[in-house]
């Protein structure tokens, strides 16, 4: 059965310009109330002091209004640049804003998605309730960030907006935890089965590179897995041809980056 989140119990009328211009009281809203502390999106990574880094926006609203309302914050902040339609594709930032993600909002998304030309792309999401398994596509076109439409204010938008702009992920606990059950799923369901593991590499490849990352051998894995020299030689010249491994080191180090080992 799919799972639907709204955390709110009244239903909200949406923002006026006004409302996404300046910074709402937002009772109840505890999730923010105190954030943790981020390294400054504006500034750039080489760590010249100084350096402001432009976060380019695309802005994706379900009605003009809060469109309009959006942008005309945005316009206020140093280091973000609002981006005109003929623009998205180059977007660092996509802030997608709607009362309930709906087929439509996600049609929208993945035509967006389909060209933008930034592969670190990131999307924040500013809704009153949004669907497990829309939860799930919604990450694989560059989701990062899920504000609850009537429990956050402007300031906080922007906050989020600015930590997915340099990587960063902010998604409430409940959305965490579909993620979780999601990728457990994959892992039990369609992985597991064909003794594969979440880093496209096979259980006996990763007990391989797990000998090999200790420094033993071909010899020594040989006798340590029970398999003959040439069948560890198969297992590894198979898994750097399909993964386009230079190396065997290169292969360790995908397995390490990748959690398996």
């Amino acid at each position: 059965m799919t799972t639907q989140l709204n955390p709110g119990a009244k239903t909200s009328t949406a923002p006026t310009a006004t409302q996404f211009a300046t910074p709402l009281a937002a009772p109840g809203a505890t999730r923010f109330a105190a954030p943790v502390a981020r390294p400054s999106a504006a500034r750039g990574g080489t760590g010249a002091v100084g350096v402001i880094r432009t976060t380019t926006i695309a802005v994706l609203a379900s009605d003009p209004i809060t469109g309009e309302g959006a942008a005309l914050g945005l316009r206020r902040h140093p280091g973000l640049r609002l981006l005109a339609p003929e623009e998205f594709p180059s977007a660092d930032v996509a802030l997608v804003l709607t009362s309930a993600v709906t087929e439509e909002t996600m049609t929208r998304l993945e035509d967006f998605a389909d060209r933008s030309e930034n592969p670190a792309l990131g999307i924040v999401l500013v809704t009153e309730g949004i669907r497990e398994h829309q939860v799930l596509r919604a990450v694989e076109l560059g989701l990062r960030g899920v504000l609850w439409r009537q429990q956050c204010d402007f300031e906080q938008i922007l906050e989020v907006v600015r930590w997915v702009a340099v990587g960063g992920t902010d998604l409430p606990p409940t959305v965490q935890g579909w993620l979780v059950d999601g990728f457990r799923s994959v892992q039990r369901d369609v992985l597991g089965p064909r003794g594969l593991t979440a880093a496209g590499l096979e259980t006996r490849e990763v007990a391989v590179l797990r000998l090999l990352a200790d420094g033993l051998d071909t010899a020594d894995i040989s006798r340590e897995l029970s398999y003959s020299e040439r069948t560890i030689k198969n297992i590894v010249s198979g898994m750097m041809t399909r993964l386009g491994f230079r190396n065997r080191t290169h292969a360790v180090v995908h397995a390490i980056r990748s959690g398996v080992l």
